[in-house]
């Protein structure tokens, strides 16, 4: 805690230290700056600032923890990536030094199936609500919702997971007690409520240009893979991009209209190589998602009703959402299938007990409950 509040950031020459001669010791070299030069500079303006015991109280009035390598929550498999990085290439690759936590759930367990998902801050209609249904869809599938509290996208990513009771993870480029933007307080009070707000930055740490840049590294280090809906050209969410490939996570996007320059840093990610075209939950997963391999002589078993469909029925089926509902003119273009087709599937679906249907559309009974809200 007392490196974290005299460096506020990463630093890798740090963790070099650390992991060189132990916490301790790097601690006690940098009181004395009995440090090497290039550690000199870095340390020298705080060196002599030991907050840890205030912090810690701090901490504890908005009930948060520290979270260190030492602990059980620690994310370690997660943040092994930080660790593989070429040395030098980039000044923000290194492992944090603590996380700074807030939330009833366990970070680790929390960050083992988990999406980032990451976008304009001025979103459109359009954007929200492609993210309201992916990330809602997803969240109720048992996926964590990483993202950054942000205007636009990243908000609306996060109150999706929490309309269908799912866990979020909130990434913040300064400390937890600083709501950021401060337009999103109560937002971020509902995800400490049930989710978790994560900093690597000491409480009271305002938020600074550079620290968004080194925050997405975190973002894209604690998710199976990280998802772009929405962004311009000069997007900061194609920097999250950037962490995602170089820690081998898949990166994803979202195409929108052609006419739209919301969407043009998508199409141009897509284009150019960077990220995988995706529009919908499954497919996602289909890029971000465990194997699922089938156990020795399971093979063929089923675990559910779903599972034993094929043909038209599997398609149609699939394609609706976990929230929501479709139309069958809807499910038709979004499956290929002819609009009989679709309309001789659901009522077998019906009758299997794996969809219903009402005024807005055909949902799924399987896999969720669905409430009014939903639609």
């Amino acid at each position: 805690m007392y490196l974290s509040r005299v460096i506020s950031g990463p630093c890798p020459a740090l963790s070099a230290l650390i992991d060189s001669v132990g916490v301790e010791e790097a601690a006690r070299a940098v009181r004395d700056c009995a440090l090497p030069a290039v550690l000199r500079g870095p340390t020298e303006q705080r060196r002599g600032t030991d907050t840890a015991e205030r912090d810690l109280e701090l901490m504890a009035r908005i009930g948060g923890r520290v979270v260190t390598p030492d602990d059980p929550e620690w994310p370690a498999w997660r943040l092994l990536g930080l660790t593989q990085l070429e040395e030098g290439r980039d000044r923000d690759g290194a492992v944090p030094l603590v996380l700074w936590v807030r939330g009833p759930r366990s970070l680790l367990e929390s960050s083992e199936r988990a999406l980032a998902v990451v976008g304009s801050r001025c979103s459109s209609g359009y954007g929200n609500h492609v993210t309201g249904e992916i990330a809602g869809d997803l969240a109720a599938q048992g996926w964590t919702i990483v993202s950054g509290a942000a205007f636009g996208i990243d908000a609306m990513a996060h109150r999706a997971a929490l309309a269908v009771d799912g866990a979020t993870i909130a990434v913040l480029a300064c400390g937890v007690d600083r709501p950021y933007p401060a337009q999103h307080d109560r937002l971020l009070a509902e995800i400490a409520e049930t989710g978790l707000v994560v900093s690597e930055y000491p409480p009271g740490t305002t938020a600074h240009k550079h620290q968004f840049l080194a925050r997405n590294r975190l973002v894209a280090a604690l998710a199976d893979g990280v998802l772009v809906i929405e962004a311009g050209l000069r997007s900061g969410a194609r920097n999250t991009v950037k962490w995602a490939r170089r820690l081998g996570r898949p990166a994803l996007a979202v195409p929108g209209p052609v006419t739209s320059a919301a969407s043009v840093g998508c199409h141009r990610m897509i284009r150019e190589g960077e990220a995988v075209l995706v529009t919908r939950a499954e497919e996602v997963i289909d890029e971000a998602g465990p194997l699922r391999l089938s156990l020795p002589g399971t093979a063929g078993s089923a675990t559910s009703p779903a599972d034993t469909l094929d043909g038209d029925e599997a398609l149609v089926f699939a394609a609706l959402p976990a929230i929501g509902s479709r139309l069958p003119r809807e499910l038709s273009d979004q499956t290929g299938l002819p609009l009989a087709a679709v309309r001789a599937a659901l009522p077998a679906l019906d009758l299997a007990g794996l969809v219903g249907s009402d005024d807005s559309g055909w949902f799924r009974k399987a896999t969720t409950h669905r409430t009014p809200k939903d639609t």
